[in-house]
């Protein structure tokens, strides 16, 4: 077995057919986000991204991308963006995955959203959960059925919602695979507010994820594409999502509206927009990520299973890394995956979003304490 460590622009059309040909021979790996176009994008925008060619027997057996930085900590590819990790292989691959961190000069590498069962990786997941997806294989009329018999009280809310917003507002449409950029940094725009305001980090306010988008946007293969969509209420734009599909699986990624309609429920309404024309779209799923909102799980058909996963070489980076980071993700897990804890972080988050707001919404005096009357 042969290992090579690579750039991403640095593969031939052979190895990038080869990728192609793997991924789309394994179901379990129908996920842009272990697309060799991803792979290359992030190469164009971040030094430390690599891949690792893996060779058994005279041909190409997998990849693994990932990222490579300082004092030998790996990352998977993308990191805290993405929602699917691991291994593009031949099913059967199974390798000394700490032989791997060595050819990759890596002292260890934590997966929160690898995919489960991979050989090479399977006797490391710390924890397996399913993420939910809406299940379009059967066309769009089979899953609402499935999702009204599941919760019919709150697909009629919904609906409801709807019908309201376009008595009052417009008449609703929804445009599919946009190329419109002003309508993809309207939709950045949204949730760079909706993360201000929840106290989560912004991640629009670093401008190579803006660039990453925005290259993504123009992506159109039959295998990869970044997929913009919108909901109108007349004229105006209300929710809208920025995704990434393969030729079978649209993935949730940015999902945003504007806040002043909160009220209708535009987010749960945009997605069921979304699924009637992936569908049509000739499109098998909707993976919408694994925890975090409530809507998912009625909105849910199915599930795929992901783990959390850490492999490390002894060294002193690798314990500093472990104490620093493997705790903290270990309770980020229990949260997300809790209801009611989830929903208590939320409200604090949210609360020290307003808070945050508040105090960058003051204006700053002027006075010193030598100005002030009771200094003087």
């Amino acid at each position: 077995m042969k290992i090579t460590v690579v750039r991403p622009q640095d593969l031939g059309e052979a190895e990038s057919h080869r990728w192609r040909e793997i991924q789309k021979a394994s179901p379990s790996l129908d996920n842009p986000f272990l697309s060799v176009d991803f792979a290359l994008a992030m190469g164009r925008l971040r030094d430390h991204v690599r891949v690792a060619v893996i060779e058994d027997g005279g041909g190409i057996a997998g990849f693994l991308p990932h990222e490579r930085h300082g004092f030998g900590v790996g990352r998977p590819l993308g990191g805290h963006l993405t929602t699917c990790q691991g291994l593009i292989s031949v099913p059967e691959l199974k390798i000394d995955p700490r032989d791997l961190l060595r050819a990759c000069g890596l002292s260890a590498i934590d997966f929160d959203h690898l995919v489960a069962g991979q050989p090479t990786f399977a006797p490391y997941e710390t924890d397996v959960r399913p993420a939910p997806v809406m299940d379009l294989s059967g066309g769009f009329d089979a899953y609402v059925e499935r999702v009204r018999a599941g919760s019919a009280k709150n697909y009629k809310t919904v609906r409801y919602k709807e019908r309201k917003l376009g008595r009052e507002r417009g008449e609703i449409r929804f445009e599919w695979d946009s190329a419109d950029i002003g309508t993809l940094r309207a939709v950045m725009a949204w949730k760079s507010d909706q993360y201000r305001r929840t106290g989560r980090v912004d991640r629009f306010a670093q401008p190579w994820i803006v660039r990453l988008v925005e290259e993504l946007h123009s992506r159109r293969s039959d295998d990869f594409a970044g997929v913009l969509t919108m909901v109108y209420a007349g004229d105006t734009p209300v929710a809208g999502h920025f995704g990434l599909r393969t030729a079978h699986t649209l993935v949730g990624w940015f999902p945003a509206y504007d806040p002043a309609y909160a009220r209708y429920s535009p987010g749960i309404m945009h997605h069921l927009h979304m699924a009637e024309h992936a569908a049509n779209a000739g499109l098998h799923q909707v993976d919408m990520g694994k925890g975090g909102r409530e809507y998912k799980e009625w909105l849910k058909t199915g599930v795929l299973m992901i783990a959390e996963a850490r492999i490390s070489r002894p060294s002193p980076v690798a314990a500093a890394q472990w104490l620093g980071r493997v705790p903290i993700s270990r309770l980020r897990t229990v949260v997300v995956e809790n209801p009611s804890l989830f929903r208590a972080a939320d409200r604090l988050l949210k609360g020290y979003g307003r808070a945050r707001s508040t105090l960058l919404s003051r204006p700053i005096s002027h006075h010193t304490a030598e100005q002030s009357p009771k200094a003087q």
